[in-house]
């Protein structure tokens, strides 16, 4: 469990005292903190809870002076979890009527998706009662109307893991529902608000002799009145509910269409020189910028992170530091590349090394190398310096069923671009030993680290390692470390930024080799990792403009089975 991941358990309590012992034996496993909300309970309950408070070391008591709700005792929790530090909070029904064994489970899914709700999606058995059933069913079909999407599968499973800052943030500006409406009002104005929800199948029994809160009247009203609030509420919403899209991969991304105008453009900049291209580039980067919905959120994001970072570290803000120039960055990097490859890009007047960088090169040594590279900055020209001015053949891996009409382009306007490409959807054994045939004769292999592969393994599980990059861990792909270690050269991190109107190259050695003993291999891997994570942060706060994943970062792909 990363450092920046802190669950615990919450647990409303109302006159459910003689179901706690039991509750709290089966949370023993998990090794949680709790933190028990008495919502104004009798006085025999109180008496209980009192009792365990103090046999449980780990149960924090909160009292609330008289019954305002399950929802006030939840946010009431909350607000506690967040004082005492906690991100994640898994609120159990203190009726015992959840699986706690699943808690493992939840929590690995909120591990993974930190900013979503994650909730259990109920497996009843035969002692729902019927009456019941059917309503959740029409609570379902209501709360698919409000959201406009199928993806809640379940909005009143009590058993879930509320991400702790954004559900404040939700109750600071929003009125929810303080008692049995609470549950699927919370879940539905997330979505509205952005935050996902994830559903972990989980088994759930209704206790024989169980105490039940629900109110047929009352709380039937509560509902159709919830209802009523969601249903208007989504109203004006309508749009921005049919734009929502999840999130894609970086490879299942579409490409902008419009080949014929990237041509065009580029025949201007043949024609009349950089300077035109550059002008005409602020309409079509505009328009862009206006239309690519997922790709402007995800720079903004990045951004916000970059500048907390920054101001953390009580560094300045880059000029221009807005998403329209991170879009307009990308543009005239793509205009490098063409640059790079058509031979325009000259050493010393474009181009220049980072203190530190030739050494760590190391151009003269006849070994092979394997440059560790990212998608900050753009490596692309420099292995275009490199091979056109003969130095070394740089082999790039690269995905081949991504951007397909960028590379059309390239191919038109600079035939040797595809030169020593190795088109690629994952890296097995064959790759391996190519790559290695490569090194052995002194070329050097291009790799980047920070995108994980086009496919997960089979399970539907992605091959990552979580690490820390801004502040929140991020899930970075296996694969290239894994590959480091087979080849045994020397690992060598490459970045290229665009700094006072020139690119400089950055270099530094990673490992050589580097080295996964079979032993401690995951610790080794996670090692690594971090290390690249740390420097690629290091890198990006020099030059945050440059970073070109336009994709949130922070999270898996949606697999379909958690949908």
């Amino acid at each position: 469990m990363s450092l920046t991941f802190r669950p615990c358990v919450l647990i409303p309590c109302y006159n459910h005292g003689a179901m706690m012992t039991s509750v709290l034996s089966r949370l023993g496993s998990c090794g949680l903190p709790c933190l028990i909300v008495d919502d104004g309970s009798d006085e025999p309950t109180r008496l209980e809870l009192e009792r365990l408070a103090a046999e449980h070391p780990q149960v924090t008591l909160i009292r609330l002076p008289q019954n305002a709700g399950k929802g006030t005792a939840v946010i009431r929790g909350l607000q506690a979890s967040a004082r005492a530090g906690f991100t994640h909070a898994v609120q159990v029904d203190a009726d015992g009527q959840h699986a706690i064994e699943d808690i493992p489970q939840l929590l690995a899914l909120a591990e993974r998706h930190p900013e979503a709700l994650i909730s259990g999606q109920p497996i009843y058995d035969d002692s729902i009662p019927r009456s019941r059933l059917y309503g959740r069913w029409v609570t379902h079909v209501w709360v698919w109307i409000e959201t406009l999407s199928l993806q809640l599968k379940d909005s009143m499973c009590g058993f879930r893991v509320y991400p702790v800052a954004p559900t404040l943030k939700l109750a600071e500006h929003a009125t929810l529902g303080k008692r049995m409406d609470f549950d699927t009002e919370v879940m539905v104005r997330l979505y509205w608000q952005g935050n996902d929800s994830y559903f972990v199948p989980t088994r759930v029994t209704y206790p024989h002799d169980g105490l039940s809160h629900f109110d047929a009247l009352k709380d039937n009203v509560r509902i159709s009145l919830m209802h009523t609030r969601l249903f208007f509420g989504m109203l004006p919403r309508i749009p921005s509910l049919l734009m929502r899209r999840r999130r894609e991969h970086w490879a299942e991304q579409q490409e902008v269409k419009g080949l014929w105008g990237m041509r065009l453009m580029l025949r201007v900049w043949q024609l009349f020189g950089r300077r035109a291209f550059s002008l005409l580039l602020w309409p079509v980067i505009g328009v862009y910028w206006l239309t690519a919905r997922p790709a402007r959120q995800a720079s903004q994001q990045w951004l916000a992170r970059v500048a907390d970072e920054l101001k953390t570290q009580q560094r300045p803000l880059p000029p221009r530091f807005n998403s329209f120039f991170h879009f307009m960055r990308f543009g005239y990097s793509m205009l490098d590349k063409v640059a790079g490859w058509r031979g325009e890009l000259k050493m010393n007047r474009d181009v220049v090394f980072a203190p530190g960088a030739p050494e760590a090169l190391n151009v003269d040594a006849p070994q092979g190398k394997l440059l560790l590279a990212s998608h900050l900055g753009d490596v692309e020209a420099c292995r275009a310096l490199a091979q056109i001015e003969g130095s070394k053949t740089i082999n790039a891996l690269v995905f081949s069923d991504n951007a397909q009409r960028f590379k059309q382009i390239m191919q038109e306007m600079a035939p040797q671009a595809g030169l020593n490409l190795m088109p690629v959807t994952d890296i097995g054994p064959d790759t391996a030993i190519a790559l290695k045939e490569k090194l052995d004769r002194g070329e050097w292999v291009a790799i980047v680290g920070d995108r994980i592969a086009v496919n997960p393994q089979r399970g539907g599980e992605w091959r990552v390692v979580w690490s820390a990059f801004l502040g929140k861990p991020a899930p970075f792909p296996q694969g290239p470390f894994i590959l480091a270690s087979i080849l045994r050269c020397p690992v060598v991190l490459i970045f290229a930024l665009r700094q006072q109107d020139k690119l400089h190259i950055h270099c530094e050695s990673f490992a050589d080799p580097l080295l996964l003993p079979r032993g401690e291999r995951q610790q080794a891997l996670q090692h690594a990792i971090d290390r690249y994570a740390q420097r690629l942060e290091h890198y990006a706060l020099m030059s945050p403009l440059d970073w070109f994943n336009f994709f949130d970062f922070w999270h898996l792909p949606d697999a379909k089975e958690k949908e």
